[in-house]
């Protein structure tokens, strides 16, 4: 088993009387893991990272990040950790430069050291050409950008990106999703906040979905697809026949089987695709392609949501 970088056991916070926030909250993020933090405004997702960063205290439960108690060790914690927040800021009249190496002397980073890699840093963040424009020049996903390189300034074990692509142009999302991969190839274990479902889709590993404070789902999107929509596959068959469909309907596990002109959907309890390909061919009908359907996070998050109310 890889090494836990986040782990809580039965994590709560309740504010006032009678508003828990975060309701026995048990999550294990492993190193490596870019992991998908979902759910609604005043889910809980806020409230759960202020106590990983060690910024509130857990009304019960415990949690640990790298080992490290948030609540008695908050210091130690946010050395290892980045946030970048989903509005961030820098220093407007100060250049993307001036701010980075601002960040390194917080961080105890030798100016000698921390020079050669901001450069290196803004240069792929793809910020090379305005390095030394003031921050207050810079668009909403420059800045995002900015933030992407401050963080990894700090080369830390952990990050938390919330609404990281908020605001930015299509081609500066997909500019900063590539950059956020790229930080979890160097090691950097990543905790995702996005109402985006198929940025998600795109980059995490895995997902949590959080409602009114408690994890309702938790795992691969693969695996939480198909506990939500069985398997689905598309057999494109030429010379569609009722023979055709009543060897696949005689397949174990087949659920149901449709015809649509020359496709063949197929709903089933597992991955049957060998066996409907067989089953195609032995009625001496052409099978020209099969494929499984993709699970759509969307209708994951909607259908999780919706039994959890």
């Amino acid at each position: 088993m890889a090494q836990a970088v986040v782990e809580t056991k039965d994590l709560t916070k309740v504010y006032g009387e009678n508003f828990t926030a975060v309701n026995k909250l048990n999550l294990r993020i492993e190193e490596g893991e870019v992991f998908g933090f979902l759910g609604a405004n005043g889910a809980g997702k806020t409230t759960t990272m202020l106590m990983l960063l060690g910024l509130t205290e857990p009304t019960s439960g415990s949690v640990s990040v790298w080992n490290l108690d948030p609540t008695r060790q908050p210091v130690d914690v946010k050395r290892i950790v980045g946030y970048l927040p989903e509005r961030v800021g820098f220093y407007e009249d100060m250049t993307a430069a001036q701010n980075l190496a601002y960040t390194a002397d917080l961080n105890s980073i030798r100016a000698s050291v921390a020079a050669p890699k901001i450069k290196e840093l803004l240069e792929t963040v793809g910020l090379g050409e305005v390095i030394d424009h003031p921050v207050s020049t810079y668009s909403r996903g420059m800045k995002q950008r900015l933030g992407l390189a401050d963080i990894w300034l700090k080369e830390p074990k952990l990050a938390f990106l919330d609404e990281p692509t908020t605001g930015i142009d299509p081609n500066g999302i997909d500019d900063v999703l590539k950059l956020i991969s790229s930080m979890a190839k160097k090691g950097i274990t990543i905790i995702f906040c996005s109402h985006v479902l198929p940025q998600v889709q795109r980059i995490c590993s895995r997902v949590g979905i959080l409602s009114k404070g408690v994890l309702v789902a938790d795992g691969p999107i693969g695996s939480l697809g198909r506990d939500a929509e069985r398997y689905r596959m598309e057999a494109e068959v030429d010379n569609m026949s009722p023979a055709v469909i009543d060897a696949v309907k005689g397949i174990p596990g087949v659920e149901d089987v449709e015809a649509l002109e020359n496709i063949l959907v197929v709903t089933a309890s597992s991955d049957l695709r060998g066996q409907v390909s067989r089953a195609v061919i032995d009625t001496g009908a052409l099978l020209l392609g099969m494929r499984i359907e993709e699970f759509n996070l969307e209708r994951i998050y909607k259908r999780f949501s919706k039994e959890a109310q």
